[in-house]
């Protein structure tokens, strides 16, 4: 029996998902939780065998969460289910250690597919995805201009940005026009939602 455990903000899909899988052989759903802090601690309570999550997710999202779950907790396998499959988002996923990553408009009958192969130990990826991600742009930003963007994502100002990420004010100007200028947009809020679209953040 593989043991899983599914996490999405939308109760209607996690409801929707746990239907579906508890009529498959071989799956047992034993926790659905709509939060990533949520599916951590439940992971680690329940150790799963696979661990269904959602990109999005208020708490940490599916991408923190598989991070957290590769160090605490090894032996559970990460699959990612989102609308968002960026290019961008599958090698962030690929580098959080996530085994499977497929978009929201598969077939239903292929997440069971996707949970007995990465229990199994392989990995699956969309095949769109996947092509996709071949054919896109690298991302440009050094890993501190992506730190600066993601603390600049809620409007924060450049002092506060500063204090989370431990660095001077002028450091954290630095790295943000930095990454205007590289993205060629007009400001930091446009840089933002720049690497968002593209997947970068």
């Amino acid at each position: 029996m593989i043991r899983v455990l599914l996490a999405d903000d939308h109760l209607l899909i996690r409801d929707a998902l746990v239907l579906l899988l508890d009529t498959e052989p071989g799956i047992e759903v034993v926790a659905d939780v709509g939060r990533g802090d949520e599916a951590v601690e439940r992971a680690l309570a329940l150790e799963p065998d696979v661990a269904v999550l959602d990109l999005d997710m208020p708490g940490l999202d599916g991408l923190a969460a598989a991070e957290r779950l590769a160090r605490d907790l090894p032996g559970c396998r990460v699959v990612i289910v989102t609308a968002h499959g960026r290019p961008g988002n599958l090698r962030r996923a690929m580098s959080a250690g996530v085994r499977g990553f497929l978009g929201k408009d598969a077939p239903g009958a292929r997440l069971a597919q996707v949970i007995r192969q990465v229990a199994g130990g392989a990995r699956y990826i969309d095949p769109q995805l996947a092509a996709d991600a071949l054919a896109a742009e690298e991302c440009p930003l050094t890993p501190r201009e992506l730190d600066a963007l993601r603390a600049a994502a809620d409007g924060a100002p450049v002092a506060r940005i500063a204090r989370a990420l431990g660095l001077s004010e002028g450091t954290v100007r630095n790295y943000l026009s930095a990454a205007v200028t590289k993205l060629g947009v007009d400001n930091r809020h446009a840089a933002v939602r720049a690497a968002r679209d593209l997947g970068w953040l």
